[in-house]
């Protein structure tokens, strides 16, 4: 069964990303379509604005982050974005994290986790799409979508709400079936 890599996209501090982050894990480690569930925070990962000298298609990286980096990546066979919305796009340091690699993202599924006051991130999504999509990842249809002014309480805790739960789970269903039928295509280099 595939490893699911869950990587929460805000690096701001007092964000609301990594509880999101942290409640999807713990729906996916309940999910039984996946052998091993990966939470990166890229607020912890700390990767610098890209500064490889060579294209990412080339992988030839020559700093260490950049390898850690691509080795995390690598062993993800499928990927949830836990993503905020700013501004109507996606976050910079989610963009720089894609940026930074080329072979590792091909032929992998990828849901979202999306969130945000207005739109609850819908805008930021279908943006990233087109990224994800060039790097020939798979978007999974079904997503989680949270409003934050109704998602949280009084102290900024996360309320619990089993609309929610259960659209993690559609998602999670979906990114699996991707993840097995994308599979074949994803050749080791």
């Amino acid at each position: 069964m595939p490893c699911l890599t869950v990587i929460v996209a805000s690096t701001r501090p007092g964000r609301v990303g990594r509880r999101l982050g942290d409640w999807f894990t713990g729906i996916a480690d309940r999910h039984d379509a996946f052998d091993e569930v990966r939470l990166v925070d890229l607020a912890e990962v700390g990767l610098p604005f890209h500064d490889e000298p060579h294209h990412p298609s080339e992988g030839h990286y020559l700093h260490r982050h950049t390898r850690d980096w691509s080795a995390t990546i690598d062993a993800g066979d499928a990927f949830v974005f836990v993503m905020p919305e700013y501004n109507y796009g996606f976050s910079a340091p989610l963009k720089n994290a894609i940026d930074y690699l080329h072979r590792e993202w091909r032929y992998k599924p990828v849901g979202f986790v999306s969130y945000g006051m207005t739109s609850g991130g819908l805008r930021a999504v279908q943006m990233i799409k087109q990224v994800v999509t060039t790097l020939k990842m798979m978007p999974a249809n079904e997503a989680v979508t949270v409003f934050l002014r109704q998602a949280l309480d009084d102290t900024g805790e996360l309320l619990p709400d089993p609309a929610r739960d259960a659209a993690a789970e559609l998602m999670l269903d979906e990114v699996a079936r991707l993840a097995a039928a994308l599979a074949p295509l994803r050749v080791p280099a």
